[in-house]
Formats: structure tokens, C-alpha cells, sequence
């Protein structure tokens, strides 16, 4: 990124949802995906539109699929074709795994080391 587009984000300038993806974001996708999964299947299309409503902010596509790919390829998540749609192509429809489930509790024992240093981190920026 631009130091000039860096700095626009950084006064504020861009809108909530149009603003550059943050590395912080990028890390919480994992997180963020796997918990969407354990509630309930989902396709792909479906994940990106509740990625959007958490407001995990701009996440291209092509991000969230390469991350299913790798959660799955790893043994996190699995998917089935869903062959049933009555609308356009077979779509993907993806679930979690004993083993991600084991991963999602391991990042919430992360989150919840590091929540002391985030509020900290808050409190002390002005």
C-alpha cells in the first residue's frame, strides 16, 4: 500500500466498508471462517455475505476461497457438492471437521491471551 493511501485510511478518510484490508483482518479470517462453518454449512457465496454483515471489512473473494481451500486441504473443514440447487451450477457447501473444531477452540485460548494487550493497546491510543 501507498504511503499516501495508507495515510487517507488512516485519518479516516475512507469509509467504513471501502477501507484497506488490514493485516489484523487478515489474520482473524481463519477464526472468523471456521466459527461461521461450526454454526452451520455454508457456501462459500453464503460466508463471504456473513464475513460482510460481521464487518471483517474488505475481503476480496478470492481470499476467502483460497482460505476455504487451505482450511480444507489441511482437514478443518470439508466440503460436498451441492447438487440439489435449483438455481445456476452445483455450488460447495462447506462444514467443519473434529479437527477444526479442535483448531477454533485453540485460537479462542489465543484470543483470549492477547485481549489483555488489545484493551491495553486501545486504552492507551488517544
Amino acid at each position: 500500500m501507498s504511503r499516501r493511501r495508507r495515510g487517507r485510511a488512516m485519518n479516516g478518510q475512507h469509509a467504513e466498508n471501502h477501507a484497506p484490508r488490514s493485516p489484523l483482518t487478515t489474520s482473524l479470517l481463519e477464526p472468523a471462517l471456521l466459527l461461521l462453518v461450526r454454526q452451520k454449512a455454508r457456501h462459500g457465496y453464503t460466508l463471504l455475505n456473513e464475513l460482510e454483515q460481521q464487518k471483517m471489512g474488505n475481503i476480496h473473494p478470492s481470499m476467502v476461497y483460497r482460505m476455504l481451500r487451505d482450511l480444507e486441504r489441511i482437514g478443518w473443514i470439508r466440503s460436498t457438492w451441492d447438487v440439489d440447487e435449483t438455481q445456476g451450477p452445483p455450488r460447495r457447501n462447506y462444514e467443519i471437521t473434529p479437527e477444526g473444531i479442535q483448531a477454533l477452540q485453540n485460537w479462542k485460548n489465543q484470543l483470549e491471551q492477547h485481549k489483555d494487550l488489545v484493551e491495553q493497546l486501545l486504552s492507551g491510543i488517544n
